[in-house]
């Protein structure tokens, strides 16, 4: 069990006390990518079952509140350097376009 001392997942990554490789390659890169692709596959299904648009839009936009919040912990890190800045950057807004 978890105490009060150690956070949960969301504000160790703002602290910064998840270390940069585990929060870019795995919370970002990998597990952010995933949930941006089937959000998409899901959007696409939506949009092809002739649904309103605006369901799928939704459902396409879902994850960006998290991407916006991985970006940010990733920018806050004070291990960053910016290559790490850039390849953030670069997949917040592939992941919004894709």
């Amino acid at each position: 069990m978890s105490g009060v001392q150690d956070g949960n997942f969301f504000s160790r990554r703002w602290r910064g006390e998840t270390p940069l490789r585990v929060l870019l390659w795995r919370d970002t890169i990998a597990v952010g990518t995933m949930i941006n692709l089937l959000m998409s596959f899901a959007a696409l299904a939506i949009a092809a079952m002739h649904l309103d648009l605006r369901i799928a839009l939704a459902v396409h936009f879902t994850p960006l509140p998290y991407n916006l919040f991985l970006v940010a912990a990733l920018m806050r890190s004070p291990q960053r350097s910016s290559v790490v800045s850039a390849v953030a950057l670069v997949w917040l807004v592939l992941m919004t376009v894709i």
